[in-house]
C-alpha cells in the first residue's frame, strides 16, 4: 500500500534487544548496604565581643629615659581605658627593649658596636563587650597609646549557644539527606539504621582565628587635642559543622 514506510531490519532488531534487556533488568539488591552520608550545618550571629591591641613605643639615647616614658604612658593609658570601660578585661604583654645601631657603622678592630639609641615598647590587650562605647574608648586611649590591632568575635556564652544550634542544624541536614538517599534507592527511610555519627571527629574543620599582626608604631608626645572617634563595624561570625554518618539498610 502506498504511504506506508517499512522500517529497516537493523532498527527492528535493536528495538527488540532493548525491550528484552528492559524485561530482564532486575533492581539492585540494597539489603545490608552500608552508605556513607555527609551533611553540614551553618549558623550566623552578630559579633558581640571586641579584642583591641594598644601599644606604646619610645626611643631615646638613654635607655632609662625611654623606659620611664613607656612605663608612665602605659599607666596613663590603662587608667583611661578603665575609666571609659570599667567592665573591660585588660592584659599588658610584649614588653621589649632593644638597641638601635647606625646603619653606616662598621666593625673596627673587632670592637663591639655602640648603640645610638634605645627603643622600648609595650602592648595592652583589651577585651570588651561594650561595643557601643568602643569608638569613644579607643579615641580616648589614642591620645596616649597607638591602636595596633582590632578584631571582633563572639563571647564564650554566645559560642556555646551557637554550638548547640549548629549541631542541631547539621543533624537535621543529615536525616534529610538519609531520607533522600533512601528514596533514590527505592527503600523506605524506616529501613535505614544509623550506625555511626562523626561530628567533626578529625578536628580538621575547626576554624582558626586569624593572627593579629603587630606592627611597630612610634608613639609621640601626648596630644592635648581630642582624637576623633573611629568607626567600627562588628560584622558577623559564621560557625560551620561537618557531620558524617554511616547508614546500614536492613
Amino acid at each position: 500500500m502506498r504511504g506506508l514506510r517499512t522500517l529497516p531490519l537493523s532498527i527492528i532488531l535493536l528495538a527488540g534487544v532493548a525491550t528484552a534487556q528492559a524485561q530482564t533488568l532486575k533492581p539492585v539488591q540494597t539489603s545490608g548496604a552500608l552508605v556513607i552520608v555527609q551533611a553540614f550545618g551553618e549558623v550566623e550571629h552578630v559579633n558581640d565581643e571586641a579584642h583591641v591591641t594598644l601599644m606604646i613605643e619610645e626611643q631615646d639615647k638613654n635607655k632609662v629615659v625611654a623606659a620611664s616614658r613607656v612605663n608612665q604612658k602605659m599607666k596613663q593609658g590603662v587608667e583611661i581605658v578603665k575609666r571609659e570601660d570599667p567592665q573591660a578585661k585588660l592584659k599588658t604583654h610584649g614588653y621589649y627593649t632593644y638597641p638601635i645601631y647606625p646603619e653606616d657603622q662598621l666593625h673596627q678592630n673587632n670592637k663591639e658596636r655602640q648603640p645610638v639609641s634605645w627603643r622600648v615598647g609595650q602592648y595592652l590587650e583589651v577585651t570588651t563587650t561594650n561595643l557601643g562605647d568602643l569608638p569613644k574608648t579607643v579615641a580616648a586611649a589614642q591620645r596616649i597609646l597607638a591602636l595596633n590591632g582590632l578584631q571582633f568575635g563572639l563571647t564564650e556564652a554566645t559560642t556555646r549557644t551557637l554550638d548547640e544550634k549548629r549541631i542541631e542544624v547539621a543533624y537535621r541536614n543529615l536525616t534529610e539527606r538519609i531520607a533522600a538517599i533512601a528514596k533514590a534507592m527505592g527503600r523506605n527511610v524506616s529501613d535505614a539504621v544509623l550506625d555511626t555519627v562523626d561530628f567533626e571527629g578529625s578536628g580538621a574543620y575547626v576554624q582558626q582565628d586569624a593572627p593579629t599582626v603587630k606592627m611597630a608604631m612610634r608613639a609621640t608626645r601626648v596630644e592635648s587635642t581630642p582624637v576623633e572617634e573611629p568607626s567600627f563595624e562588628p560584622g558577623e561570625t559564621t560557625l560551620h559543622m561537618r557531620v558524617v554518618g554511616k547508614v546500614k539498610f536492613k
